[in-house]
C-alpha cells in the first residue's frame, strides 16, 4: 500500500476496522485461511522514481535484499550502481526500489517488469555476462546477507496488469 505518510496510514487503518461492509466480505472470510502475517513499511529510495510498465501484460520480478547493518550511508552507493548497471542493459524495466523503515531493517525490495518469465531469464543471462554488470554487483555483494526472487504474475484486478 502506498501512502503519503503516517498519518494517511494510520487514516486508512482507522477506517477499514470501522468499516463492518469490509469485515464482513473481505477479512471474515479470509481469516480461517491466514496462518502468519508479516507487515513492513518500506519507502522509496530518493534516487528512484515509480515506475510503470511499459505496457500490459508481462511478469513482474520481486527480488528482496537483506544488506548488512549500516543502512544505505554504508551500502547505498554500490547497491544504486548496481541496479543502474541492470538498467543499462535495458532487458528489463524497473518499477521500484524500497527500502524499510519498519520490519527487518536493511531490506531493499526491487520490483522489475519483463515481457515473460523466458525474456527474464534470457535478458538476467546476457546481463551476467556483460563486464559492467559483473563489476558493479561484485561491488555491490559484499554488503549482501541474503537474496530472495520470486516471480509474480498480477492478476485482471491488479493496477500493475
Amino acid at each position: 500500500c502506498l501512502t503519503d505518510n503516517f498519518a494517511h496510514r494510520a487514516a486508512v487503518r482507522h477506517a477499514l476496522a470501522n468499516d463492518k461492509e469490509w469485515q464482513g466480505k473481505f477479512i471474515s472470510p479470509v481469516l480461517p485461511l491466514i496462518e502468519k502475517q508479516h507487515n513492513e513499511v518500506a519507502y522509496l529510495v530518493p534516487w528512484c522514481q515509480l515506475g510503470k510498465p511499459p505496457k500490459e501484460g508481462g511478469v513482474y520480478e520481486w527480488v528482496t535484499f537483506q544488506m548488512k547493518p549500516g543502512g544505505p550511508a554504508l551500502w547505498g552507493e554500490a547497491f544504486q550502481a548496481a541496479i543502474n548497471a541492470h538498467i543499462n542493459t535495458g532487458y528489463t524495466k524497473l518499477i521500484g526500489v524500497f527500502h524499510t523503515e519498519y520490519g527487518l531493517l536493511n531490506t531493499v525490495h526491487v520490483i522489475w517488469w519483463n515481457e515473460s518469465p523466458d525474456h527474464r531469464a534470457a535478458g538476467r543471462h546476457r546481463a551476467h555476462e556483460d563486464a559492467r554488470v559483473v563489476a558493479a554487483v561484485r561491488d555491490s555483494v559484499r554488503f549482501l546477507e541474503s537474496q530472495q526472487n520470486m516471480l509474480l504474475t498480477p492478476l485482471a484486478c491488479s493496477p500493475l496488469k
